[in-house]
This record gives structure tokens, C-alpha cells and sequence, in this order.
């Protein structure tokens, strides 16, 4: 079986793809890779095709982690199976979701997995430049996500 894991922001281009190169960096240093799929989509249409925020490929460099991808919007087709893992970055992608596809089984915060993190919300650092901040709080919520999925999945 292999478990799906789609992280969800704005626009696509901030938040949701930095958590998808830092988790697939994760699942892939775990040897899970073939076990897992991770991937990442926005609520809105602003930015589909582009590459992410200069401000999260610069991080995620710094950091040693590599990032692909263009920016989607996410479709019914990624709300369909009760076993992937649908992880909003904040509430207000969270309501979206729910408001546009009704519930998931496994829709989650992805701050509901940090171990350290004080606050539930990724912010957006397209207003606020707050790359590295992000970074950190997305880095502690991939960890006890990893950490949870392998629990649960039996992985």
C-alpha cells in the first residue's frame, strides 16, 4: 500500500511546497520513498505553472534540500481516498478544503503534528518574508508527521 500525503496553502508557491521538499527529504532519508508519495497543491488559481517563491527555493538551498515542482490548484480528485494524509498549512486552508469538498478522514493541520511549536498555523511568508521561521515550523510538523504516518501505516 502506499500513502499519499498532499500539503495544502494559498497559493502554492510558499508554504505547501516547502513542506512537500522538506517531507519528501524526510521520507526519502527514511528509505520510504517507495512507500510514500508527497505532493502539494494551493486552494487558489494565482499562480498555477510557476516554480516556487525565490524566498522558499533560497531556504530550502540553504538547507540542503532540493525543490521541484509547479504550482496546482487541488481538485475533488485529491480529496477521494480516505488514506491519504490532506495536511492544511493554516485553519484558513483547512476551511477551504472543507467548505469546497466537504470532510477527509485524515485532514489535518500540519502544526497539529509539531513537536515544538508553540503556534497551529504556518504563516504565509509571502507578506512577511519570513522564510527561515516557516522553515523551522514546517520542519518540526514534517517530523512528528513522519513520525505519525509510520505509527499508523505500519511503515
Amino acid at each position: 500500500m502506499t500513502v499519499t500525503v498532499l500539503f495544502v496553502c494559498l497559493g502554492n508557491i510558499c508554504r505547501s511546497p516547502m513542506a512537500e521538499s522538506i517531507f519528501q527529504k524526510m521520507v526519502d532519508d527514511a528509505g520510504l520513498s517507495a512507500k510514500i508519495n508527497v505532493d502539494s497543491a494551493g486552494t487558489g488559481a494565482w499562480h498555477v505553472g510557476e516554480r516556487p517563491h525565490p524566498g522558499t527555493r533560497r531556504v530550502l538551498q540553504q538547507h540542503g534540500i532540493r525543490s521541484n515542482g509547479r504550482a496546482r490548484m487541488v481538485r475533488a480528485a485529491d480529496m477521494t481516498d480516505p488514506a491519504s494524509y490532506i495536511i492544511a498549512m493554516a485553519i484558513d486552508n483547512m476551511d477551504e478544503l472543507l467548505h469546497r469538498f466537504g470532510d477527509h478522514p485524515r485532514l489535518f493541520r500540519l502544526l497539529d503534528f509539531a513537536l515544538e511549536a508553540k503556534v497551529r498555523d504556518v504563516p504565509d511568508p509571502y507578506y512577511e518574508n519570513n522564510f527561515e521561521y516557516v522553515f523551522e515550523l514546517v520542519s518540526d510538523g514534517c517530523r512528528g508527521l513522519l513520525t505519525t504516518i509510520r505509527r499508523n501505516e505500519g511503515l
